[in-house]
């Protein structure tokens, strides 16, 4: 699976983009046929020290699963965010047996 990895308004440097990498392409063992994905890493100018926005969609055929998480670092937003879509690529891999089934 290719992962598609954009920083806004910043350069991610490749140990971010490594565990990024690692983290996402992990999904594949959930369902087998995630086309690819994309992640996008923002940081929000606030005062707050959660200011580190991390948006991963994955394309998976007939539908799109994107989870948005706002957080202290990427490296936490992209774990939450996957421990988030592995919960949804479950749902939609049971959804698409059941209908098999039918």
């Amino acid at each position: 699976m290719k992962v598609y990895t954009q920083s806004v308004n910043f350069n991610a440097d490749k140990e971010l983009i490594s565990f990024i990498d690692d983290k996402v392409g992990s999904l594949i063992k959930f369902h087998d046929k995630i086309v690819d994905s994309e992640v996008f890493l923002k940081v929000q100018h606030t005062s707050d020290k959660e200011n580190k926005i991390t948006e991963i969609k994955i394309n998976i055929p007939g539908s799109e699963l994107i989870v948005k998480k706002l957080t202290k670092s990427f490296e936490e937003g992209v774990s939450l965010g996957v421990e988030s879509l592995k919960r949804q690529l479950k749902k939609s891999k049971q959804k698409q047996r059941e209908t098999l089934v039918l």
